[in-house]
């Protein structure tokens, strides 16, 4: 299968929380459109791996993608050790996505910062021709950093007004994470999930409000955009 944009991330629902509503806009347009989980979430307080798998398939139904997979990192372990670069420049090269979505390179969560790293030298490696991987040597055209869980200056925002309702049934897909027991709440250590659901509508709504929309998705990338128009640009200024 060759993708048009692959989603990266360390835990099934991370990239619900943080592109889900752009990867559903993307297949609405018709793009092929997939997510690699590169863990199963094993260490969450909540849930099993069980459970987080089945509701990551029920997410990604709901998100229209075309394909979802596992690279079975250990949670809580991720790291961009040459084995694990060599398992996702394999991968790169079997789906040969055009756009890949990664984390921002910093955050509160080891695993997320990690995965962004792990993510870049991942597609940069399978463009190697002398590696030991099967099919043609292949790097995605355009690596992209979803920003919501950081809140910093985004390079662009995706209006995602229409999509959101679905990205929020996709997060409440994980029903172990979002939607658990009473009984699960009550816990002596605090859990940064417990927010999370609140947090991200309000950073939708914050980044929506920046572009004059209801919802948006914020998004990074290192190299400056091109425009050949500068009279359709849009997002008025005054």
């Amino acid at each position: 299968m060759k993708l048009d944009i692959l989603a990266i991330a360390a835990h099934p629902d991370d990239v619900e929380l943080t592109c889900g509503g752009t990867l559903l806009k993307m297949a609405q347009k018709g793009y092929k459109t997939g997510i690699l989980d590169l863990t199963a979430g094993e260490m969450g307080t909540r849930g099993t791996p069980e459970t987080r798998a089945k509701e990551a398939a029920r997410a990604a139904k709901i998100l229209k993608v075309s394909w979802r997979g596992n690279l079975g990192i250990p949670d809580s372990d991720v790291q961009p050790t040459r084995q694990n670069k060599m398992r996702l420049a394999q991968l790169i090269r079997d789906l040969r996505p055009h756009t890949v979505i990664l984390p921002y390179w910093e955050a509160r969560h080891p695993d997320h910062y990690h995965a962004s790293t792990l993510g870049y030298e991942g597609c940069f490696l399978a463009g190697l021709k002398q590696l030991p991987l099967t099919g043609e040597p292949h790097r995605p055209f355009k690596i992209l950093y979803a920003t919501s869980f950081e809140g910093m200056p985004p390079t662009f925002i995706v209006n995602i007004s229409k999509q959101y309702p679905q990205r929020r049934k996709a997060v409440l897909a994980y029903g172990s994470q979002f939607r658990p027991a009473t009984s699960e709440r009550k816990q002596r250590v605090f859990l940064a999930i417990d927010e999370l659901d609140n947090r991200m509508d309000l950073l939708a709504r914050h980044h929506g409000q920046l572009i004059g929309v209801l919802y948006g998705e914020p998004f990074l990338q290192k190299e400056p955009m091109a425009t050949d128009d500068i009279v359709t640009l849009p997002v008025r200024s005054i």
